[in-house]
């Protein structure tokens, strides 16, 4: 009998399934079988790498369900929405009562909150479980963020740390994030945090290219930041800025159009429904979503004059002007989660979050370490003393870098994103009075006065 199974052997899959038995564990693996498309793909898999000699082979569902010790642990791998149903209506015909199937992909939280919902009526467990790191993470120790019922966690808790990554000390990058989709939330927060994070390290990139600089002085000088700045995707940018394809960059071939999964979306469309000022990401988003339109920017650009004589900066502003906003778009993560969880009773440790993305995952970085004391002690990244005297020492370039870059009409949505909320934020009084006073002018929708501390509402004839 096999320990622990998985079905679906796309990239990630593969990659955990080949983790999971290369630790000792007798896996199952499954992937449909499709005439002339999808033939024999588990079998040929298995037979592709040593480490799965142990491993059981399907393309047949019932047999592979059948493989599994009880109660069965299952780790689904298949896209996101209407396949997981489709995987999940076949295999609730095939399993029994108290038989787990942990969901590894990255399935919407609310999504996930449903299927928990639903096993559980028809005697199952279901185990949202977000995983960071791509094909190599998955490979070698990616970040897990399990949520659902702790009890059916616990009954799968040592094939998941056994897998994940390790930080600092030795312990597991995996934790059990709290109830109901809350996994999965944190994953897609995850998600949005490091859309922001590489657009960040796209606009230092523009602003270093419009100063004439070449890809290899843009890699050396990013280079330059990672003894303060440390991060696996700084860390990536400066290896992909120096890859050639012969004599040419590779990244010079690359067309400039970005593309997304969804996360960022479900990111964003989530910011508005907390109502938390999370406002790097979605200015993230939409940066891609602009880079898309490349026939009507390049009309645009033949229909306007370019203004740009180029940034007048150094490198060290703007690798403050970094610093501050890495701090505002983790600020903003962490303080979305916390306020979601809030919202939802999830109870989600923000340390822990941290901790576990402290290595496997995308967003893994020296300021993400610091931030696993940090908030412990304080849940706001903007108001720990610490950070708030980085902040204070970095505004000034941030501030430079954002007026330089205006007047050079160079596109940097985030830095700039960054600055405005930290101006909207530590303002004590804003222009909101005169917003309320114009909805109770059309719309009587009332308004609460400073000089009437019961807080009731107020409505004035305007006119």
């Amino acid at each position: 009998m096999t320990e622990i199974g998985v079905i679906g052997m796309g990239v990630m899959g593969k990659s955990l399934s080949r983790n999971l038995a290369s630790r000792g564990f007798r896996v199952a693996l499954y992937n449909r079988h499709v005439d002339g498309i999808e033939e024999n793909v588990a079998k040929d898999f298995k037979s592709a790498f040593i480490e799965l000699a142990e491993a059981e082979a399907f393309d047949d569902l019932k047999a592979f369900v059948h493989s599994l010790e009880q109660p069965r642990k299952i780790i689904l791998m298949v896209n996101a929405g209407a396949a997981v149903d489709a995987v999940l209506g076949d295999l609730t015909e095939l399993m029994s009562e108290g038989d787990i199937v942990i969901d590894g992909g990255n399935s919407h939280f609310g999504d996930t909150s449903k299927r928990i919902d639903l096993l559980k009526e028809q005697g199952f467990h279901f185990i949202g479980t977000g995983v960071s790191g791509g094909e190599e993470g998955a490979l070698k120790g990616p970040s897990i963020m399990p949520s659902g019922n702790k009890v059916a966690y616990s009954k799968v808790q040592k094939y998941l740390e056994t897998i994940a990554a390790k930080d600092a000390n030795g312990e597991p990058c995996c934790a059990f994030v709290g109830e109901g989709g809350s996994g999965h939330f944190v994953k897609m927060i995850h998600n949005g945090i490091e859309y922001a994070e590489m657009q960040l390290l796209g606009e230092c990139y523009s602003i270093l290219k419009s100063q004439g600089l070449s890809n290899e002085e843009i890699a050396n000088a990013l280079e330059g930041w990672m003894k303060d700045l440390g991060s696996y995707l700084l860390g990536i940018t400066v290896d992909i800025l120096r890859k050639k394809d012969g004599e040419e960059y590779v990244l010079d071939q690359i067309l400039d159009k970005a593309a997304n999964k969804g996360t960022g979306k479900w990111a964003t469309a989530s910011i508005a429904d907390s109502g938390e000022p999370a406002t790097m990401i979605p200015a993230a988003l939409f940066a891609r979503y602009i880079s898309f339109f490349k026939e009507k920017r390049e009309a645009a650009a033949a229909a306007y004059h370019h203004n740009s004589q180029g940034v007048n900066i150094s490198i060290n502003e703007l690798k403050e002007a970094y610093q501050f906003s890495r701090i505002i778009n983790h600020h903003q993560g962490f303080s979305l989660i916390a306020r979601v969880s809030d919202q939802n009773d999830w109870k989600v440790d923000l340390s822990a979050i941290a901790r576990i993305w402290t290595a496997g995952c995308i967003i893994k970085s020296d300021f993400m370490k610091e931030l696993v004391e940090g908030l412990r002690r304080d849940s706001s990244i903007l108001m720990n003393k610490k950070w708030q005297e980085i902040i204070t020492a970095t505004y000034p370039s941030a501030q430079a870098v954002s007026i330089a870059c205006l007047r050079n009409e160079l596109h940097i949505p985030c830095l700039l994103e960054a600055v405005n909320f930290f101006h909207g934020i530590k303002t004590a009084s804003l222009s909101a009075n005169l917003i309320q006073a114009q909805r109770d002018y059309f719309g009587a929708h009332t308004y609460v006065r400073k000089d009437d501390p019961s807080s009731k509402s107020h409505h004035t004839i305007w006119v």
